[in-house]
């Protein structure tokens, strides 16, 4: 009665001592949130007057983001990025290699039990020296059948911080996939605004071209008819053929755009046709609101995987702690062993042994302390890169919100200024017409109206893609609760 009390008050100790976890317990470090952004004012965009700070949520469509542009060819190829991407299918494989780590580290909580078969003979010299020709024999064989255990028992949370460490940079992971797959979609649509501002840009040359072909078809006559000099019809060539190398040039970054889409969803460029669509004049980029700072902690991936990392970092400082306390295994071994095979499965061929083993290092010269610093050091790295990437986080908010409030200006501004400059082109040409005024003016006029044009188009992309990074920065629509679970 007494052995028995003994041994469930030694299991009840075991048992006690595996729930102990030596070791820091974790809180997320704390990081610098600003009530609210600098850069999204009272003022919003002037564009859109019902423009107000709220929770992305309520803007941006989760996941799809892109249907918020309301662009059907936006919305054929995002789709195809995650089904197709190179890039993203090594993000995926990482993923399935840290979730593999989970089950290899969680395998430690339970023995490991195993079998090793053995058959083995020996016969002795009898002409070896010394030999005693009492103990002569014709030699002997030795069949052994054990099966093999052997367990730790996680005395000071070793193997648990480990297992725990492996699922927080699952999850972490997890968010670098998030945030791999938001970078390449983002790059697709800013691609795709791009190729439509190119093709904006085609069309304005395009026909810029047929106005000054037309411009020098006049001239001509003006010479022909000895009203005009020779020199206004040089300049109206010269004119015209700057305005073809023009519309040629962009031909060029046009195509490199497409093939970059080609690329970014996973075919080759000779796969990937686009017909031209330009971006329409009169398009106003959808209105993002920004949110709260605060609220970016639980909606980028970055900082989530970051955070994810430090909580990871930490278990490694306890991991390092239980280094420094005794290791406490069981070990056990039971088989059958017989020199014959007839005999071998007899209870008196049963053979077996068990017994606990406790180890403690009492001298290692520095190592444990030497990796328990290094823990500590590695926990400070992860917590100030979680930090940083919190800081830069804001920083890439506000760049891409002032970026939208100032083109949104520089719009209004830009068609004013567009304005004027084809009244200019229309009245210099009037009186170049009525002889009151040089081709020279002409040519400037036209110059000038054609810049302002194209700047029109160049601030419209540059709002789309300044839309498009507030989007990823913001999240994307993504947030914490799709990490996957502990």
């Amino acid at each position: 009665m007494k052995l028995r009390l003994r041994a469930v008050a030694a299991l009840g100790v075991v048992l006690l001592l595996g729930g102990c976890m030596v070791g820091p317990k974790y809180t997320v470090p704390t990081a610098p949130a600003p009530p609210a952004f600098k850069e999204a004012g009272a003022d919003g965009f002037k564009e859109n007057a019902d423009w107000q700070v709220a929770k992305p949520a309520d803007a941006i469509p989760r996941g799809a983001w892109w249907t918020i542009f309301n662009d059907d060819g936006l919305n054929a190829l995002e789709p195809q990025v995650e089904a197709a991407n190179q890039s993203l299918k090594v993000a995926d494989a990482n993923l399935r290699t840290a979730r593999a780590t989970i089950r290899v580290r969680n395998a430690d909580r339970y023995p490991t039990i195993g079998i090793a078969p053995e058959v083995g003979g020996e016969r002795d010299s009898a002409n070896q020296p010394y030999f005693n020709a009492a103990n002569a024999n014709n030699g002997d064989a030795n069949l052994l059948l054990p099966l093999q255990v052997n367990y730790e028992i996680d005395l000071w949370g070793r193997i648990r911080r480990n297992i725990a460490a492996a699922k927080e940079e699952s999850q972490a992971t997890a968010a670098d996939r998030q945030n791999v797959l938001l970078s390449l979609q983002a790059e697709v649509a800013m691609d795709y605004f791009e190729l439509r501002a190119a093709d904006a840009q085609q069309k304005l040359l395009n026909d810029t071209v047929g106005q000054y072909r037309e411009a020098l078809r006049v001239t001509t006559n003006r010479f022909n008819g000895g009203i005009a000099p020779k020199s206004d019809v040089t300049q109206a060539q010269t004119q015209l053929q700057a305005a073809k190398v023009q519309a040629a040039d962009i031909s060029v970054s046009r195509a490199q755009y497409e093939h970059a889409i080609a690329i970014l969803t996973g075919q080759p460029p000779s796969a990937l046709t686009l017909s031209p669509a330009p971006l329409p004049a009169e398009l106003v980029p959808p209105a993002i609101p920004a949110g709260l700072p605060s609220q970016l902690l639980e909606r980028r991936p970055d900082i989530a995987a970051a955070e994810r990392r430090t909580a990871e970092a930490n278990e490694q400082v306890g991991t390092a702690r239980a280094a420094f306390f005794p290791t406490l295994s069981l070990s056990g071994a039971v088989g059958f062993e017989s020199t014959s095979l007839t005999s071998l499965f007899t209870p008196a061929s049963l053979v077996y042994a068990v017994g606990p083993a406790l180890s403690e290092t009492f001298f290692d010269a520095g190592r444990r302390r030497g990796v328990s610093d290094q823990a500590i050091a590695g926990f400070d790295q992860a917590a100030a890169n979680y930090r940083q990437t919190v800081l830069t986080s804001y920083q890439q908010v506000e760049d891409n919100l002032v970026a939208l409030r100032v083109l949104s200006d520089e719009a209004t501004q830009q068609r004013q200024a567009t304005a004027s400059a084809q009244e200019s082109e229309r009245i210099f040409n009037n009186r170049y017409v009525g002889g009151v005024d040089t081709y020279l003016q002409v040519i400037t006029a036209q110059t000038t109206a054609l810049n302002n044009e194209r700047n029109d188009i160049d601030i419209l992309r540059r709002r789309m893609d300044a839309t498009v990074l507030l989007i990823k920065v913001l999240g994307g629509g993504w947030d914490r609760t799709q990490l996957p679970p502990q």
